[in-house]
């Protein structure tokens, strides 16, 4: 949504949608700042983020543009750090505690990644500096757009109180209305939960969500990480309701991946 912003200046200030047309079932695949606060989200039918926005400006995705300024990003990251794991198109982790530009401070490096993103694409970047992936992964998230977090180890306890349980990794609506069904509301609240309740709401996921309660997280930044699966996915204009016509569609989409 950024990079169609960026690229017509009718877009900038506006709500605006990437995706497919919601008479064609279409679905959303990015939505900008204006139109997040009418509540649009990605992965949301487009019918249903036009009744949220009757505004909202309907952009058909062009991937192989966000790819080529993601492969910007991602020149720029690299330039700073062999250390670079991808989460997405325009979100990784960087660990930067030995760099190529020999920045000792986790925030000079942030801010001058910040800046050469904006310079070679004239785009933003929220950044989140932190002890851990956890730790970093929300505070990239704390002030969007254009964003700069930094929890110093001495700020992690003070940052972490304030956290709400749905912070925590791997917690969604669901599981959190489980955790709060059993008296946790807020993410330093797990730390002190009764280990066989917690166990009956999460299951295998106490232990990990009771480390992470801590602001604990020891997994490491691991460039070039395997793929773990593949998909393909297509959206159809009607339902398919004949077995027939849906295993030949599962076979179809089996091939592309």
């Amino acid at each position: 949504a950024s990079v169609e912003q960026r690229d017509d200046p009718l877009l900038r200030g506006r709500p605006v949608a990437v995706g497919g047309q919601p008479d064609a079932r279409g679905v959303v695949a990015a939505s900008s700042y204006e139109a997040r606060a009418f509540g649009v989200r990605s992965a949301m039918p487009m019918a249903r983020a036009l009744r949220l926005c009757p505004q909202l400006v309907v952009v058909p995705p062009d991937f192989q543009r966000y790819r080529a300024v993601s492969q910007q990003v991602f020149d720029i990251f690299r330039s700073c750090t062999p250390l670079v794991e991808p989460l997405s198109l325009d979100e990784a982790y960087l660990d930067v505690t030995h760099n190529r530009w020999g920045e000792p401070l986790a925030t000079a490096v942030a801010k001058r990644l910040k800046q050469g993103i904006l310079d070679q694409t004239r785009l933003t970047a929220s950044a989140g500096v932190a002890p851990n992936k956890f730790l970093a992964k929300i505070a990239s998230g704390w002030q969007k757009p254009d964003g700069l977090t930094v929890i110093s180890p001495g700020r992690v306890e003070a940052f972490l109180q304030q956290l709400p349980v749905d912070a925590l990794w791997g917690v969604g609506p669901v599981t959190a209305g489980k955790l709060r069904k059993i008296g946790i509301a807020r993410l330093v609240e797990v730390r002190a939960a009764d280990p066989v309740l917690l166990q009956r709401a999460v299951g295998s996921m106490a232990e990990v969500l009771q480390r992470l309660a801590r602001g604990e997280d020891a997994r490491p930044v691991v460039p070039n990480r395997p793929y773990k699966s593949s998909s393909s996915e297509y959206t159809y204009n009607e339902d398919l309701l004949a077995l027939d016509a849906i295993r030949a569609e599962i076979e179809r989409m089996v091939r592309q991946t």
